[in-house]
């Protein structure tokens, strides 16, 4: 059975399985062994300098002979450098993911390197804006996710988006089975997305002591989502930094955001004058003045647990599947293991006689099935955002 969908088409991969570009975790490493087990990786270059990103390039290149992709934010101080670095690696760049996203100027530039542009979203309204500025592929996070995340599960918001968009979707928040790829293909989805799984592997750079915490954790409830990092809803493992960040009040999160946002100047280069820049244009976004005073934390504070190895004095992003996660394998191990599930699952799918099944999922090209089904409805029966 082929798991051959629109984005491994896309995307040059041959299971339609994404990992995601977490900060301080998806390292050169991580992303080779993705892409030679024939997943699709991104590197982290949001928490990375232009020269570190420059080497990380490199032992990608060298490691695996499969495309990869790149994730960066456009309120990094490297902004525009890590996109030159992207466009002059764009023989083996194939994709750029983002939250707050480029230009459409800058989205044009890197279509006309052949560099797809999949950014990630939490919300219907912000999926329809980023396909107007000309995203290829969206990738739709459900609430259950990991790190910053929306309010809307998975399982409502991705049909919402899959009938709203006429890009293929990616599914991602809760994923970490062949059960979970073989009913995001049902759905109409391309493949999935994961971060979490990943991050729990055998290559994972996170130290053992930090992994051992998401291992221990069983209880969905404590992987919650809380503002008081950054003022934004972040879904992390409950731990006593972030209980003693959340007791603490106003004064306390101001005073760990300005020490934040200077540890992040020094590891960045920023200077003042680009720092108060940064928060200018952050407040004309939209942006509280105290939510764009706390955006440092969440890189400082994931990196005090996630690099250093200090678990009760960071935070710990992740997705709520870190509850039913207890093992450590190879990254190739989670990617064959998943195949073959969902390869069994859409099998026995087909095998149903209708109306129980339909043999069509026995395919797994989801988005073929959904783009078919939206061309034969009405234009004005899909929701708007």
């Amino acid at each position: 059975m082929s798991l051959s969908t629109t984005l491994t088409a896309k995307l040059g991969c041959r299971v339609p399985v994404v990992q995601t570009a977490m900060g301080w975790i998806a390292d050169a490493k991580l992303v080779a062994a993705t892409s030679n087990a024939g997943g699709f990786g991104f590197l982290a270059a949001a928490t990375m300098s232009t020269e570190t990103l420059r080497r990380e390039i490199a032992a990608v290149r060298a490691a695996t002979d499969r495309d990869f992709g790149v994730n960066f934010h456009m309120f990094q101080p490297n902004a525009g450098e890590v996109i030159e670095l992207i466009l002059e690696n764009a023989d083996r760049v194939r994709a750029v993911s983002y939250g707050r996203g480029p230009s459409a100027a800058t989205i044009r530039r890197f279509k006309d390197a052949g560099v797809l542009c999949m950014p990630t979203v939490g919300a219907l309204k912000h999926a329809v804006k980023a396909v107007e500025l000309g995203a290829d592929i969206i990738t739709v996070q459900g609430a259950e996710g990991g790190g910053h995340t929306g309010s809307v599960p998975t399982t409502l918001l991705l049909p919402q988006v899959l009938d709203a968009v006429n890009v293929p979707v990616v599914a991602a928040g809760g994923f970490h089975s062949g059960r979970g790829l073989a009913g995001a293909l049902a759905f109409g989805a391309a493949g999935i997305a994961m971060g979490t799984r990943f991050l729990m592997t055998a290559e994972s750079p996170v130290p053992r002591t930090t992994l051992q915490r998401y291992v221990d954790v069983s209880d969905p409830a404590r992987i919650r989502a809380s503002t008081a990092v950054d003022g934004l809803p972040q879904r992390m493992i409950d731990n006593p930094f972030l209980l003693k960040l959340e007791r603490g009040g106003l004064v306390r999160r101001l005073f760990v955001a300005l020490s934040s946002a200077w540890h992040w100047r020094a590891h960045t280069g920023m200077t003042v004058s680009h720092m108060a820049r940064t928060f200018l244009a952050a407040i004309r976004e939209g942006d509280g003045a105290i939510q764009t005073m706390m955006a440092a934390n969440a890189p400082v504070l994931i990196q005090r647990a996630m690099v250093e190895g200090h678990p009760d004095e960071g935070v710990l992003p992740s997705g709520q599947v870190a509850a039913v996660i207890d093992t450590l394998p190879p990254v190739a191990e989670v990617i064959d293991a998943i195949v073959r599930e969902a390869e069994a699952r859409l099998a026995a799918l087909g095998a149903l006689s209708p109306p129980f099944g339909h043999p069509s999922p026995a395919s797994g090209r989801g988005e073929g099935e959904r783009a078919a089904r939206s061309a034969e409805a009405p234009a004005d029966t899909r929701k708007s955002p």
